[in-house]
């Protein structure tokens, strides 16, 4: 079962966090190790593992970069570990803020992280399971691990 299914939520790249909580605390309280304490061990191993499953699924569809990485997993297009390559244009950009990093660097960089997620606006908001294209998924992912990349960068600024 994925995590959609889990929640039964419709596939999507944007989850409706206020329905999510919703679920989470709904089958929270049906799963919850507490209200099985009565039962052998077998029921209350279950309770915990799917409590445990229950957590896991809710972290990931709250946060929205997480949420992209689990639809594309689910979708078979992308792999632990993968070595994406990016495309040389971005990564001179990239190359270009990062030679040049100062105050104004984190403000160069959320510009040109919005500029990116333009480019896939339209498939993050018109999502569709059932007709979204693989084509689509694939420029998802690029933009997913543009993201990353970037994120990386504004990490080190910050740290």
């Amino acid at each position: 079962m994925n995590y959609f299914e889990l929640f039964n939520i419709p596939v999507s790249v944007t989850v409706d966090r206020s329905v999510l909580a919703k679920k989470y605390f709904e089958l929270q309280k049906k799963n919850h190790p507490d209200f099985f304490v009565q039962e052998d061990e077998a029921a209350q191993q279950e309770a915990l593992e799917k409590t445990s499953e229950l957590n896991k699924a809710f972290k990931i569809l709250k946060d929205p970069d997480a949420t992209i990485q689990y639809l594309l997993k689910i979708k078979d297009l992308l792999q632990e570990e993968e070595k994406y390559p990016l495309p040389p244009g971005f990564l001179m950009e990239v190359m270009e803020l990062n030679e040049n990093l100062s105050e104004n660097s984190i403000t160069a960089i959320e510009d040109f992280e919005r500029d990116i997620y333009t480019e896939v606006s339209g498939i993050v908001q018109n999502y569709d399971d059932s007709t979204t294209s693989t084509e689509d998924l694939l420029k998802l992912k690029e933009y997913y691990y543009k993201k990353k990349y970037l994120q990386r960068i504004l990490d080190r600024i910050a740290g």
